[in-house]
């Protein structure tokens, strides 16, 4: 499995996923298409697949232009809000991209149809979050709760192998992870994590492990964070939590 981040708009990420045993292939978010069919174009490949983690303009916005410029694409989705879609996946429901194994994890909050999906193959593992997992931090809750949010991050997204490399829906970790230096300031790792973040311009991919050492909302169960919200039960450290980001 190869997999191409493609930047887009101010600070969004499209995806291009390649298997390399077949060279079919998919786009995932693909919000500016021209980009998406300028690298789909250098690499070679059989585009077969949109994949669109949610609904909002900055991911989904160039769904219609792309399935214009290839008609046979099967756009796979979580809702009908999504422009173009005729595959509304379920829950756990699973795919292939060529040989790659791919599952629909509803990881529901920032939108009710918010999907995350998990890519596996002999070689990798890897999970697209859209804008529910960034690295560092977690989406706004638009549409759901806290409960929601820590059910999508904590009981969802973290049982994946903690090898699994997380591709997020934005390029937002310095801003993170300055915020959760300001929550967690004695986490040595946090503290190597500012240190090469500050050193790179892109910082996709991270992992799922990684996430757990270092990003507060994967932490809602650590006593350092339920001090730094005065809370104590994991959903009421998540919805604190979220709205110091949102002040931050």
């Amino acid at each position: 499995m190869k997999v191409i981040p493609i930047p887009v708009l101010q600070d969004n990420y499209s995806y291009l996923v390649i298997d390399e045993k077949t060279n079919e292939a998919a786009v995932v978010d693909p919000a500016e298409p021209e980009k998406v069919l300028e690298v789909v174009k250098n690499q070679g490949v059989n585009l077969k697949h949109l994949i669109t983690t949610h609904h909002h303009v900055d991911h989904s916005g160039g769904n219609t232009k792309l399935v214009d410029e290839k008609p046979d694409l099967i756009v796979y989705g979580g809702d009908d809000r999504i422009p173009s879609v005729n595959k509304i996946v379920k829950d756990n429901e699973e795919f292939k991209i060529g040989q790659i194994d791919v599952k629909a994890l509803f990881t529901i909050c920032h939108t009710s149809g918010s999907v995350s999906f998990y890519l596996q193959d002999e070689n990798d593992k890897v999970v697209f979050t859209g804008d529910t997992l960034f690295i560092g931090g977690c989406g706004r809750f638009f549409e759901g709760t806290a409960e929601q949010m820590h059910n999508s991050l904590n009981n969802i997204l973290a049982k994946l192998p903690k090898d699994t490399k997380v591709y997020c829906g934005h390029e937002y970790t310095k801003s993170n992870l300055k915020f959760a230096a300001s929550v967690e300031p004695d986490n040595e790792f946090l503290k190597q994590k500012i240190q090469w973040a500050n050193e790179n311009e892109r910082t996709v991919p991270s992992t799922i492990g990684d996430e757990l050492e270092f990003n507060p909302f994967m932490r809602v169960d650590k006593e350092s964070i339920k001090k730094a919200t005065s809370k104590q039960s994991p959903v009421e450290v998540m919805a604190a939590l979220r709205e110091l980001k949102n002040k931050f």
